[in-house]
């Protein structure tokens, strides 16, 4: 069956509206969901452990007469590793190391507390802090996903975050080893095999088993999205991810089998996610059209493949690969490879994008598993304002401020002036008050 996989040029005249119809996607969560997660998060938060367990049966078929029975214990997390094989085992070990090693790097240098003295001896600062304990949601309904595990774990461990929570779903109660074995490597500290949106709510909320957290990461169906946005303000959430994206952008230089599966990578994730090419070479584009009719029928996944790349696909011909920089800034993609003979002339006119992979070899596979950086990254043209998952964010700020008697008298009239004029009197006296 032929791939109706839709080919796009800049150049023709009704580009602009094609290309809308090819990034629209609505974010609107079903009424039903919202009303039936408003439920569980109302349920959950007034009777606690009750609701999580009744939930946990209803949902995921897993019955238990208490919460010690969906807590797994720091002995079996430790258990697991010798039950994975040796070769999973040291896959594991390496990704989490490099992991730990990117975002210590990150905490180095974004991290850190900072003070100062003024020319009249007042000090100023910044004090960087932990968060006490956040909550890690990995998923584990349709599949096993290790790789979440020390995403979302290792840089709150790296933040000295003092508890790590995490929940992970185990429908019929199977409980995948790979994924205790990461929650060992990565140093959760209780892990609880509950999910969906009475999971969320739990963390948010706290019962008489599960510690209430301070902010909530990691991706889930769409029951976790929108319990994460009810429960944002109560505690902090990471982001509300949308469907997975990859844009590549490409000069003919790599092999077009090489791209073909990189748009795979991404289309295999479900029917909605998105997969992209911009190339200014029409002779190229037709080869990479023809690896994808050749290799698709040779993936297991062909058919949720197939509906991605053909509700939401594109391979889009441009003038030059400037106008595949600008076009692409305009997408603002999760993960943008830029497949290029010479990648480092691309990159610095590349302003918008979760993780920018630089030249053929880097396949955005390597960056979900092992190449370093964190894999939670914004999506749905969010990397306009927002960043990947890091150590930022399981550390917060605050300022410092102590004035000394000579700052005070230069400070204080300043702040009475401006608060005469705002109308707070107060305000104005406590700063005069301060003058010599």
């Amino acid at each position: 069956m032929t791939l109706d996989l839709r080919g796009l040029a800049t150049s023709d005249t009704g580009f602009e509206a094609e290309f809308q119809r090819v990034l629209h996607w609505s974010a609107e969560t079903d009424a039903a969901i919202e009303g039936r997660v408003a439920q569980i998060i109302d349920d959950v938060r007034t009777r606690g452990d009750a609701a999580v367990l009744e939930l946990t049966a209803r949902f995921d078929g897993l019955q238990a007469d208490s919460m010690a029975a969906l807590e797994i214990g720091a002995d079996e997390l430790r258990a697991a590793l010798g039950r994975i094989t040796p070769a999973q085992r040291a896959a594991l070990e390496q990704a989490a190391a490099r992991v730990r090693d990117y975002h210590q790097r990150q905490l180095d240098a974004c991290c850190r507390s900072w003070q100062y003295r003024d020319a009249d001896g007042t000090l100023l600062g910044q004090k960087v802090t932990p968060l006490d304990r956040v909550g890690i949601y990995v998923p584990g309904g349709k599949a096993a996903y290790p790789s979440s595990v020390l995403m979302n774990a290792i840089p709150a461990q790296v933040a000295g975050v003092a508890e790590i929570v995490m929940v992970v779903p185990t429908p019929g109660g199977e409980r995948n080893p790979l994924v205790l074995a990461a929650a060992h490597v990565a140093g959760a500290g209780r892990v609880f095999t509950i999910g969906g949106a009475q999971a969320v709510a739990a963390l948010a909320y706290g019962t008489a088993t599960v510690p209430r957290v301070d902010k909530i990461t990691g991706p889930g169906n769409a029951y976790v999205a929108s319990a994460k946005r009810r429960v944002f303000g109560q505690v902090g959430i990471d982001m509300i991810a949308g469907p997975s994206e990859i844009l590549v952008l490409a000069d003919g230089s790599t092999p077009p089998d090489w791209v073909a599966m990189d748009l795979f990578s991404q289309a295999e994730h479900d029917e909605l996610a998105q997969s992209i090419l911009l190339c200014p070479d029409r002779d190229y584009i037709d080869r990479v059209r023809q690896a994808i009719e050749r290799l698709l029928p040779t993936m297991p996944r062909a058919k949720v493949i197939r509906a991605s790349l053909e509700g939401r696909g594109a391979l889009i011909h441009t003038r030059s690969m400037e106008e595949a920089c600008a076009i692409s800034n305009r997408i603002a993609p999760e993960h943008l490879e830029v497949s290029s003979a010479d990648p480092h002339r691309w990159e610095p006119l590349l302003r918008h994008a979760g993780a920018i992979f630089l030249g053929a070899f880097t396949s955005e596979s390597l960056g979900d598993y092992c190449a370093g950086p964190n894999h939670v990254l914004p999506t749905s043209g969010t990397a306009r304002f927002s960043s990947p998952l890091g150590v930022y964010d399981f550390v917060k700020r605050s300022s410092l401020i102590e004035v000394s008697q000579a700052g005070a008298q230069v400070l204080g009239p300043i702040a009475a002036e401006l608060a005469d004029g705002e109308g707070l009197p107060a305000h104005a006296q406590a700063a005069r008050l301060r003058l010599r």
